[in-house]
């Protein structure tokens, strides 16, 4: 009778309540990685300071993106609260590093098209994740694994331009012409506030590694792969893996080395 339809009435809310709470928890929040860029420092195609960064556009495709040169042209414009710079081989990690960066919701096509006046750094607090794998080879002199500091975007000195590099290793005045800072996306004859790189190219490299060799005393420049110019300076080096960079909103933790990568990763969410 009236009763019964009252007391039906009266347990629909709590059932749609106990359903709410219970898709709640078998549904959780997932925080994911997107890769924005890979390099692959012997591929034949050279990703130095020039190449890519500051335009966004479009390099590689999804089938190669862990295998050779890659940028997203749309992960590259999403707003980035967080970066992970991951060397892999043939796609299982090796190395990673996750930082916080100074500034949210900036995309990294905004912070690589600042480059006037460039010599940004990027992150605070050091790197928030760091994992390195006991059988890895090469780290000691790695730029990104082999010193510590903050990240820094833009490094440019005189007619020198590196997109990624560490505080940890040496960064060159600003006046200085000694062609002695080492890290990702490299020209040692550029013009680093415009992105244009000069000379044909002969200077560009993609990955250096962590060296004191200034310019012009020394004349034995080792970079890995084969992936740089011309310039008698420039040494082929050994290949220390590929380095993936992948950008998250809310994840602030990558899975662990040893992990096989995709061009998206899930990751977790933790206090700081």
């Amino acid at each position: 009778g009236l009763q019964s339809q009252v007391m039906a009435t009266k347990t629909i809310p709590i059932v749609l309540l106990v359903l709410l709470v219970g898709s709640a928890r078998a549904h959780p929040r997932r925080y994911m990685w997107h890769l924005g860029m890979n390099l692959n420092p012997a591929d034949g195609h050279i990703m130095g300071y020039t190449v890519g960064w500051h335009t966004g556009t479009q390099i590689g495709t999804n089938t190669t993106a862990l295998s050779m040169d890659y940028l997203d042209h749309y992960v590259w414009i999403e707003p980035a609260d967080y970066i992970a710079i991951v060397r892999h081989q043939h796609g299982v990690i090796d190395a990673l590093k996750v930082f916080q960066f100074r500034y949210w919701g900036l995309s990294l096509l905004d912070r690589f098209k600042d480059m006037n006046p460039g010599r940004r750094i990027v992150s605070s607090g050091g790197p928030i994740q760091e994992e390195v794998a006991w059988d890895a080879e090469n780290i000691d002199d790695d730029p990104i694994f082999g010193v510590g500091g903050e990240l820094a975007f833009n490094w440019q000195y005189t007619n020198n331009g590196h997109r990624i590099v560490l505080t940890g290793g040496h960064l060159s005045a600003l006046g200085v012409d000694d062609d002695n800072t080492h890290g990702l996306g490299n020209d040692f004859c550029c013009d680093p506030l415009k992105g244009i790189t000069q000379r044909d190219g002969q200077s560009q490299h993609e990955i250096s590694t962590i060296q004191d060799c200034p310019f012009p005393s020394c004349r034995n420049h080792k970079v890995q792969g084969t992936d740089h110019g011309p310039y008698s300076r420039m040494k082929t080096g050994p290949v220390y893996g590929n380095y993936a960079i992948y950008i998250s909103k809310g994840a602030n933790h990558f899975p662990p080395v040893g992990t096989e990568l995709n061009i998206v990763v899930e990751g977790t969410r933790s206090r700081i």
